[in-house]
């Protein structure tokens, strides 16, 4: 039977991210010295799928702290925009692109939630509108999400996501070698555990969140319903954290089955493109 989303979904979830702020800014994952000092956040394969950004806008959707945004600026992007939902990330975000001497003009961070991203950035469309990973299990309508994104990619411009794979939620979390939840659950998941991935030992209160699983073929039906023509999906047979025991870590710092283990997609990226008007 489906379960009804909780009526304080979105403040409990805000509540959560609001609180972690402050534990991964001064966490080891995130590594805001090596980042001041120059390391680049995004990862290889999406640097390859967007290309050259050099003189173009991009706006980053759900872009917490901004690492990944701010790393746009840093491979040429002429001037990027951060959303995200929570006010102290945002605030985290903007003091980052202070410290790394780039105006609000080059580099802008926003506090609204995303399904009213039209309403809050500061331009109506933008060359690139991209989604970094770990966003879309906040969400709990992937089309309407869908449309906002595609409604603010600019004419001859696309929309890129980079997103975990929705099937590594549906294999059991000790081997994950066998199917134990549904893959097609419209079901909130709601959970309670403390603690965050950059600091799993954190003593933290805002404990409780609820998320969604989206499947690939509905995010990918929802962006082109949006209008957006597809230009590709790729699978990817790594992740960036051991998210089963049996993952090994390669030295590109990917996650990966053993040889002698059959692969699965554990990430997945899109690109999807507006045509120019004729």
């Amino acid at each position: 039977m489906y379960s009804p989303t909780p009526d304080d979904w979105h403040e409990a979830n805000r509540a959560r991210w609001d609180e972690r702020v402050a534990i991964h800014a001064a966490s080891d994952y995130y590594d805001l010295e090596a980042f001041l000092a120059g390391k680049d956040a995004l990862r290889g394969f999406e640097l390859a799928e967007v290309g050259d950004v050099t003189g173009r806008t991009l706006l980053h959707l759900q872009c917490h702290i901004g690492l990944d945004t701010l790393s746009w600026v840093r491979n040429g992007a002429a001037q990027v925009v951060g959303l995200d939902f929570s006010e102290p990330a945002v605030e985290t975000a903007r003091g980052l692109a202070r410290s790394l001497g780039l105006s609000p003009e080059r580099a802008a961070f926003v506090a609204s939630d995303v399904y009213d991203a039209a309403q809050a950035v500061p331009d109506s469309a933008y060359d690139i509108v991209y989604t970094g990973l770990g966003a879309l299990n906040w969400l709990p309508d992937v089309g309407r999400w869908a449309e906002v994104a595609a409604s603010l990619v600019a004419p001859g411009g696309f929309l890129y996501l980079a997103e975990f794979h929705p099937v590594t939620d549906c294999l059991d979390d000790e081997t994950g070698s066998r199917i134990t939840y549904d893959y097609f659950s419209r079901d909130p998941w709601v959970d309670d555990s403390p603690g965050t991935y950059a600091d799993f030992g954190a003593a933290t209160v805002h404990n409780r969140s609820v998320e969604w699983q989206h499947p690939v073929g509905e995010v990918v039906s929802a962006l082109a319903a949006a209008g957006l023509r597809i230009e590709f999906l790729h699978e990817h047979e790594a992740t960036l954290f051991a998210r089963y025991p049996a993952l090994v870590r390669h030295p590109d710092g990917y996650y990966r089955f053993p040889a002698d283990r059959p692969r699965i997609p554990m990430m997945y990226s899109v690109r999807a493109s507006r045509p120019v008007s004729g």
